[in-house]
């Protein structure tokens, strides 16, 4: 694939399925590649969805699950896909991102023994991850993606952070925690985001405690601690995503492995 006038073009020099959606905004600045689910039904009905004027909503890409491609916002301008939302202090990532979406049923809900999409669809259980999400404590059901949209939507992450010298991929639930939780546990984003941009930009966001600080459920002093006692000083840590000045953290083990995550204040970690 490549990028020529911020259009998508195939291989065989063939533009990708351009459809114009008027739910744009002025030209964008991109820094991150925002990844998201449709919650849909099917990839003709997300295309159409973000078509439509009413819907105040688009992305730059849909990915379907036959790994089809649509292109529904030119790379130069702002789509209306982050709504409101805040990553490493930029407010509104509307204006400083790309939009994915990948055509996904997302969270599914057990009835009567079977997996329920909002829209009614049920699925096998060969289709759904039962997880917790990130920030949640309960389990859901989540639809799979499958490989070949996994595949081009890593091609196409790949072209996108190549051309625009992007800093990072992210997810929705990144940069709007408690309001949006897709891509969801069934996103292979660790994965997807070294394949896409290399593990050695992962080490960016490894902080450490200053101080011995406490972790806790939520971005506040009102949450619960999720650990008894606090985090001594000199824990590593990965940051996630930030809420006003509270921080979503991994914690790591001494083998570099997460083994707890919850919220920290900001003013108490420093990069390492």
């Amino acid at each position: 694939m490549q990028v020529r006038n911020n259009l998508l073009f195939n291989d065989d020099n063939s533009p990708v399925d351009f459809r114009g959606s008027p739910n744009r905004g002025g030209t964008v600045n991109p820094q991150y590649l925002v990844i998201h689910y449709t919650a849909g039904a099917n990839f003709e009905s997300a295309c159409k969805s973000l078509l439509d004027p009413n819907a105040k909503a688009s992305t730059h890409i849909v990915i379907g699950r036959g790994g089809e491609v649509a292109q529904l916002v030119p790379f130069d301008a702002v789509a209306w896909h982050a709504g409101v939302s805040r990553w490493h202090g930029l407010e509104g990532l509307n204006q400083h991102s790309l939009g994915i979406e990948l055509d996904n049923a997302g969270r599914l809900t057990r009835v009567n023994g079977t997996w329920r999409s909002w829209f009614a669809r049920t699925y096998d259980d060969s289709e759904v991850l039962e997880a917790a999400h990130k920030y949640e404590k309960n389990a859901s059901g989540w639809h799979v993606f499958t490989p070949q949209q996994l595949d081009t939507a890593i091609a196409v992450a790949r072209l996108l952070v190549h051309t625009y010298n992007l800093r990072d991929v992210i997810g929705h639930d990144d940069i709007a925690p408690g309001r949006k939780v897709d891509p969801g546990p069934a996103f292979p984003m660790d994965s997807f985001r070294s394949r896409v941009i290399g593990r050695e930009r992962e080490t960016i966001e490894v902080f450490e405690a200053t101080t011995d600080v406490n972790l806790r459920s939520g971005p506040g002093t009102a949450h619960e601690k999720v650990v008894p006692g606090p985090l001594r000083r000199g824990t590593r840590m990965k940051l996630h995503s930030r809420e006003g000045s509270w921080c979503y953290v991994d914690v790591l083990n001494a083998d570099g492995r997460a083994d707890a995550n919850g919220w920290v204040y900001g003013d108490y970690i420093k990069p390492t």
